[in-house]
């Protein structure tokens, strides 16, 4: 039996299995982990305890990340500074729509920039977001939409993206030369979703867009939330400009930082540790998934379906991969959640190298297109939650069809950015 042919049974076995648990109900995580142990079981290796173990920690240090810059990102809202900051945008810019809808799109991109996550983006600002866009007169439909796709975007954009960071991890390629490659296509692709949505609506009935918005407390100012923010950029830029002077203390540490800054310079009095808890708890169903796509991975490699899928991918014509990326990427992400990085991308940015493409601008281009994914079925978990933050009652169907105008935006801007990322090349050297 051939290399081939014995990994082609393997994939089999896998696929196989995990569509059956899928059948089954089981959730995304629990499926990646049944295929995984069934490929180790096909491959003749039984149950490999140390691969699974060590496939386990793969993503530890990503892990790390979303729970530092989450637990930030809560405190500031339970300190009120997320509700300061919406209220004080609305009143000072709600007669020019065009500023209002910017900074509203700012404050939608940074939750999931800081922590690679769109449904930290939903839940922390999501909600808010979208009683101003409603009282500027847009349809539930339509701010749903805006939500959702600013929302995958902002966990597209830098300084932590995931799609990102695990493709590059699995090239063993350094996550460097990826902010403006990443900024500049989802700054632009969230203003486009915006103002292409929200620009037929009324004007903005301000008064009763405050009595539907929480209260801030009363203490609460622009030091107290810029602050912690300011420390978290301060030790970054410390640690690029001089590096070799600088203890490494990696983003966690640095997140951690802001969030005791954060807490500290609260007015009200907040539970740091049961917020902790709540954190850890919000970002399980993320961390499961980073854990099993790590085992996943880490099987698929032991068996060498890994290696079939790279060399089935670099034999691929290079039209048919441009071609397919718009309708493989946003299903790979369905069916596998951020698993899909590891196990689609790694094969692609392998292929987008050995045709003489930049490595760093083509998997920007395909991290912009990912999170499309995330509101289709079977998985959809930051599209159901962001109908459900949203309020929004009606058909789902309904939704999707209002995401498909700035879905193609962003599907073209991605794809021509993975074609002619060679000659984007200087927007890694920015």
């Amino acid at each position: 039996m051939s290399m081939f042919t014995y990994a082609g049974i393997i994939l089999g076995v896998m696929v196989s299995i995990y569509i059956i648990a899928k059948i089954f109900k089981l959730s995304t995580e629990l499926s990646m982990l049944a295929a995984a142990i069934a490929g180790g079981l096909a491959g003749g290796f039984r149950i490999p305890a140390r691969h699974i173990a060590e496939g386990a920690m793969t993503y530890l240090d990503i892990n790390l990340i979303f729970i530092t810059a989450t637990l930030f990102m809560n405190i500031l809202k339970e300190s009120g500074g997320v509700a300061f900051v919406v209220r004080r945008i609305l009143k000072r810019f709600h007669r020019s729509r065009t500023l209002l809808f910017i900074l509203l799109t700012l404050l939608l991109l940074i939750p999931g920039a800081l922590t690679g996550a769109g449904s930290v983006t939903v839940l922390i600002t999501g909600g808010m977001v979208a009683v101003v866009l409603n009282y500027m007169g847009i349809s539930k439909v339509r701010t749903t939409a805006i939500v959702f796709i600013i929302a995958g975007l902002s966990a597209a954009a830098p300084p932590v993206s995931l799609w990102a960071m695990m493709t590059a991890a699995g090239v063993n390629m350094p996550y460097v030369g990826f902010f403006y490659p990443l900024l500049i296509p989802c700054v632009i692709a969230a203003l486009l979703t915006i103002f292409i949505l929200g620009w037929k609506g009324t004007g903005t009935d301000i008064e009763k867009a405050f009595e539907e918005l929480p209260e801030p407390p009363e203490k609460m100012n622009w030091l107290r939330v810029i602050l912690p923010f300011i420390i978290f950029l301060g030790l970054v830029f410390i640690g690029r400009q001089w590096p070799h002077s600088t203890p490494v203390i990696g983003l966690p540490l640095m997140f951690l930082c802001a969030a005791v800054t954060s807490f500290i310079l609260s007015p009200v009095k907040v539970n740091f540790f049961k917020i902790s808890g709540d954190t850890v708890e919000q970002l399980l169903p993320l961390i499961g998934t980073l854990t099993c796509a790590g085992i996943l991975v880490q099987i698929m490699t032991l068996t060498g379906v890994r290696g079939l899928l790279a060399v089935s991918t670099v034999t691929l014509p290079v039209i048919v991969v441009y071609a397919s990326l718009f309708f493989v990427l946003p299903v790979s992400e369905a069916v596998l959640m951020w698993g899909a990085a590891p196990v689609i991308g790694v094969p692609l940015v392998l292929l987008f190298n050995t045709i003489g493409l930049n490595p760093i601008v083509a998997l920007a281009g395909m991290s912009v297109i990912w999170p499309l994914g995330d509101a289709l079925p079977p998985t959809a978990i930051i599209g159901r939650l962001t109908v459900e933050i949203v309020g929004y009652k009606e058909s789902y169907i309904r939704f999707l069809k209002a995401c498909i105008i700035p879905a193609i935006i962003i599907m073209i801007i991605g794809t021509l950015m993975v074609i002619y990322s060679s000659e984007l090349g200087f927007l890694t050297g920015l």
